[in-house]
């Protein structure tokens, strides 16, 4: 599995993070200046099948969510518990995980991030939600 990872601060959390995602397989990691180019190009990364999965961290992880989510394609979510990740996964079908980098103890960060990517594929009963955000996604407006 292909995964992309951004940060806009580095700390223990966020260390525990990558080292954990390194431990599962391949790992890019992205570094743009900005909180928002940072969950932008993550975004784009896994919308361009360069990666099947993004994990994005700021000081909430509500911003560089909102940013990827910018991006056609992606469904980013953000949790603060494994239950939330794994939902995330098995009922909207996200491919990105927004973490807080400031807020979440790098134990908790690691068992977030583990339930998400333990989730290979979304619950099938809910197909026709998921298509309905497909369709959602393509009836985008163009940028202001």
């Amino acid at each position: 599995m292909r995964i992309v990872f951004g940060a806009d601060d580095e700390n223990e959390t966020t260390r525990a993070v990558l080292a954990h995602l390194r431990s599962r397989g391949e790992v890019e990691v992205i570094a743009p200046p900005s909180w928002p180019d940072l969950g932008a190009e993550v975004g784009r990364a896994v919308a361009s099948g360069r990666a099947d999965l993004g994990v994005v961290m700021c000081w909430t992880g509500t911003g560089t969510a909102i940013a990827a989510n910018k991006v056609a394609g992606v469904r980013a979510a953000l949790a603060w518990e494994p239950w939330i990740a794994r939902g995330a996964r098995l009922w909207n079908d996200a491919n990105v995980l927004a973490l807080s980098l400031k807020r979440l103890a790098p134990d908790v960060a690691v068992e977030t991030v583990q339930a998400f990517l333990d989730q290979p594929e979304p619950d099938p009963e809910e197909a026709e939600a998921i298509a309905r955000l497909n369709q959602i996604d393509a009836e985008r407006l163009p940028p202001r």
